[in-house]
């Protein structure tokens, strides 16, 4: 697929009961702790030549270690992965629109799903002055990781929706495809990887600061999207 080389003008108005955020690369920029930590961890294994970091986006930990390493005992590795990011929190924001979209969303409306563990999640929402929801999704809750839709389903359940009527904030290609597998509605966002790799998602926004809500009604809200983008499908 080629790029437009223009962004269009649109300002969609999207309706739903439910919004599901995944946290690496949507609330958070946490790149480069948990790039540093997994080249650590690949010059450990004498893997430097052959490592690349942008296989592990999106995917939870214990199942880029099963791919990788099979010969490793997973669990043995995810806590040493876990230590090096406890260790190494340098760099770790909000992303610009990320507070501000969550303090007007509806009580109870939205939750995060991520690929990190319940651990990982806390620490580095903590380190960012996110307050987490009463329910979450980690990668301690499901069998399944993603791009598997389980993770978005869970989501959908914890806030008592259907995956129909909720809005999944994706920045991997990995993660839209759980949310479309999960029969959600995808919202891009282009901080990790180009629209050409968003491709799959609904609408592709620069950042969360393009992300409105604008009312709220018998359950149901409304979110627009200021200059918001249709992905360009590959043929």
């Amino acid at each position: 697929m080629k790029g437009t080389g223009r962004w269009p003008l649109a300002s969609p108005t999207l309706h739903v009961r439910g919004v599901l955020f995944d946290m690496d690369g949507v609330l958070i920029s946490s790149t480069g702790s948990d790039e540093r930590s997994w080249l650590r961890w690949a010059r450990i294994h004498g893997m430097e030549g052959s490592f690349s970091v942008q296989s592990t986006h999106g995917r939870r930990t214990i199942d880029t270690l099963r791919a990788l390493r099979p010969d490793l005992d997973p669990f043995v590795e995810l806590i040493r992965l876990e230590n090096f990011d406890a260790e190494d929190q340098n760099g770790v924001i909000a992303l610009p629109g990320a507070k501000s979209l969550i303090a007007a969303l509806p009580e109870n409306a939205w939750t995060i799903v991520t690929s990190a563990s319940e651990r990982l999640m806390r620490n580095r929402l903590q380190f960012a002055g996110i307050t987490l929801p009463q329910n979450v999704i980690s990668a301690d809750n499901v069998t399944y990781g993603k791009p598997h839709p389980e993770p978005y389903e869970m989501g959908a359940r914890v806030l008592c929706v259907k995956p129909s009527e909720c809005l999944v904030v994706e920045d991997a290609p990995t993660g839209i495809k759980a949310g479309k597998a999960a029969g959600c509605q995808v919202l891009a966002v282009l901080s990790s990887h180009s629209a050409e790799d968003l491709a799959e998602a609904d609408w592709i926004v620069q950042s969360l600061d393009h992300v409105t809500v604008i009312q709220a009604n018998d359950g149901r809200f409304a979110i627009r999207l200021a200059a918001a983008k249709p992905p360009m499908r590959r043929r």
